[in-house]
């Protein structure tokens, strides 16, 4: 298999996928589910770094609407649970996912894009980059990307199909930033979060995470589907974001999203 054929093959796989999302978007068969609102295209060109906790600047998100992550996956104990309660609510999130934990478990990975499910990308093994050499911090980041790759396409590529990045512990450098935005991959913050990495019952954890939500009305949420206390959690706070009137938006690269289109409608 050439390189050539290979990029074209993960270009159309990429494509289907914005195209599922789409449809997923606008179609749900589970009677008053909250759903996905709408897709909401990122170009790392006019988006290179998003979330409030961390950037001066997030995604153009409306009153009410939030966009659903997950960080640290995939992880067979939870990430199922967290899968089975998103598509009860026909509801399509974005997925930060560990290389090395991508690489243990492949068809988690290769089933969150079934779904539709955004996979973007969290280092290989979760080390605090800030605290890296520059040369071992750029090893750490592409080796993640490669091992998602693999996941998902069969083929290992530092060039992710989703240029969709973020850094652990939010911790980053000038440089592997520079890095990013060079390479046309984004990076996402977050605008509030669960602090699930903190223990605590699932009933204190949804409470902790719509108050915040009630404060903030919209924004990119942060959750770690390898946290038990939150795949619990996450079939209520569905709920709550549809009898509270939020809506859902679900994250694609721009990129991904014209190919879509040209696949879609040929000259």
């Amino acid at each position: 298999m050439t390189p050539g054929f290979t990029r074209t093959l993960c270009t159309a796989i990429a494509a289907a996928t914005v195209w599922t999302a789409a449809a997923k978007a606008a179609e749900c068969p589970h009677k008053d589910a909250l759903g996905t609102s709408r897709v909401l295209r990122v170009d790392a060109a006019t988006s290179p770094r998003v979330g409030l906790k961390s950037f001066p600047q997030t995604l153009p998100l409306g009153d009410r609407e939030v966009v659903l992550t997950f960080d640290d996956g995939p992880w067979p104990g939870t990430t199922p649970r967290v899968l089975a309660a998103l598509a009860r609510e026909c509801v399509l999130a974005t997925f930060f996912l560990i290389g090395r934990s991508a690489s243990a478990h492949p068809e988690l990975v290769r089933r969150m894009a079934a779904l539709g499910h955004t996979v973007g990308h969290h280092t290989w093994s979760h080390p605090n980059i800030k605290y890296l050499k520059p040369d071992a911090a750029t090893a750490e980041i592409d080796k993640g990307f490669a091992a998602v790759e693999k996941a998902l396409h069969g083929t290992s590529t530092t060039t992710p199909t989703t240029p969709f990045f973020r850094y652990p512990y939010f911790e980053m450098t000038p440089a592997t930033l520079d890095l990013l935005q060079n390479r046309g991959i984004s990076v996402f913050g977050a605008d509030l979060w669960a602090s699930d990495w903190e223990p605590m019952k699932p009933a204190q954890q949804l409470k902790l995470l719509t108050e915040r939500l009630q404060a903030a009305r919209k924004g990119i949420i942060l959750l770690h589907d390898p946290k038990a206390q939150t795949a619990a959690m996450l079939p209520a706070f569905l709920r709550y974001l549809r009898l509270n009137h939020y809506r859902v938006v679900h994250l694609v690269p721009a990129a991904a999203a014209a190919n879509a289109r040209a696949v879609q409608n040929p000259k």
